[in-house]
């Protein structure tokens, strides 16, 4: 009788349950921006008898970098929102199982930046300039449509940046710059941009909320943002708006294409709810649920786009990318060359 209470209760764990049938946990490390609907969590909870975690870590450099520091004792059994500007640090740590979940055939090949799919693509997104479109009607002047113009006379002052080093779309926009520019000129646009008087903010947030004049009350028409930015004015006004008050740059070269990643910890016990996870998070209930959520576009190419993200959700015509290898190698030293050119 023991050794048959022995056995189902291994089968009972195998499959996520804990010997009283109250449901395991299951725990997902995430970025700080991390948001999805709560019924749809709950719909997976109930499905997979699971409680669902999610463990908010900071930024995406700052949730690698928790996830190596505890890679012998895993604080979570599946990590979300890596991009590919960290893709290759957190493969060479080695730190998640190789998993290919069925709807990997439902995504566009150019996502898939890791052939050996330890790392798997669930959304991407542009990383652009926006400006407002009131201030630059009323100032009778053109707004910007290449990075060049930036450095112009006109537009003197007009700008905020986010921080390379503490910010991912400050970073972002930076390899956008190096990509463009190539390794020896980016030097020499960014020098360009201080004389020009570009403002520096550590975050996003401080950015767009404190320093853009389409959402806050300060001077700077131009702000390094995202191509979804302006759908999100519409859909966040209540009516307000019914076309965005602010509209994105998205020529060739301008922008920077982020892609952010799930992968499976090595060290998790509880491997077949974490190859649930993803596989739900890649599927079209999850997927339809990111852009008004998360404001980024979904990986699977079955998932149905809100209207207003098809009405005024820009994509760049020719996103800046860089090969993941090359951002490893060069990101540390790009960082410090801005720095010591913008900061100091």
């Amino acid at each position: 009788m023991k050794k048959w209470w022995i056995v189902v209760c291994v089968m009972l764990i195998a499959i996520g349950c804990t010997r009283s049938g109250e449901p395991r946990e299951l725990v997902i490390m995430t970025h700080d921006s991390f948001d999805i609907s709560s019924d749809v969590v709950e719909a997976f909870e109930s499905e997979n008898n699971v409680k669902v975690t999610f463990l908010k870590a900071g930024d995406a450099g700052e949730v690698l970098n928790r996830a190596i520091l505890t890679r012998n004792n895993p604080l979570a059994d599946v990590l979300y929102g890596v991009d590919n500007t960290f893709l290759s640090r957190a493969l060479e740590n080695d730190l998640f199982e190789a998993y290919e979940p069925p709807a990997l055939s439902d995504i566009p090949t150019a996502l898939i930046l890791d052939e050996t799919h330890h790392m798997l693509p669930v959304d991407w997104g542009d990383v652009c300039l926006n400006y407002d479109v009131q201030w630059f009607e009323d100032e009778n002047l053109a707004p910007p449509g290449t990075l060049e113009d930036l450095a112009a006379p006109a537009y003197e002052g007009l700008t905020v940046v986010e921080n390379p080093a503490t910010s991912s779309p400050g970073l972002a926009f930076l390899l956008a710059t190096v990509d463009y520019f190539g390794e020896q000129g980016y030097g020499e646009y960014w020098r360009a941009l201080r004389e020009n008087d570009v403002r520096v903010e550590n975050g996003w947030t401080e950015a767009y909320y404190g320093q853009f004049t389409a959402a806050s009350d300060g001077d700077r028409p131009i702000v390094v943002s995202y191509a979804t930015s302006p759908a999100a004015e519409v859909y966040y006004s209540e009516g307000q708006y019914e076309v965005p008050p602010t509209a994105s740059v998205t020529a060739p070269g301008t922008c920077f294409r982020q892609v952010e990643f799930v992968g499976i910890l090595k060290g998790t016990r509880q491997l077949r709810l974490a190859r649930a996870f993803v596989d739900w998070m890649l599927s079209q209930t999850f997927q339809e649920d990111i852009p008004l959520h998360m404001w980024v576009y979904p990986a699977n190419q079955q998932a149905e786009l809100p209207q207003v993200l098809t009405d005024f959700g820009a994509q760049a015509t020719d996103p800046a990318t860089l090969p993941p290898d090359e951002i490893a190698a060069n990101r540390e030293a790009w960082i410090e060359g801005w720095t010591e050119i913008v900061l100091r």
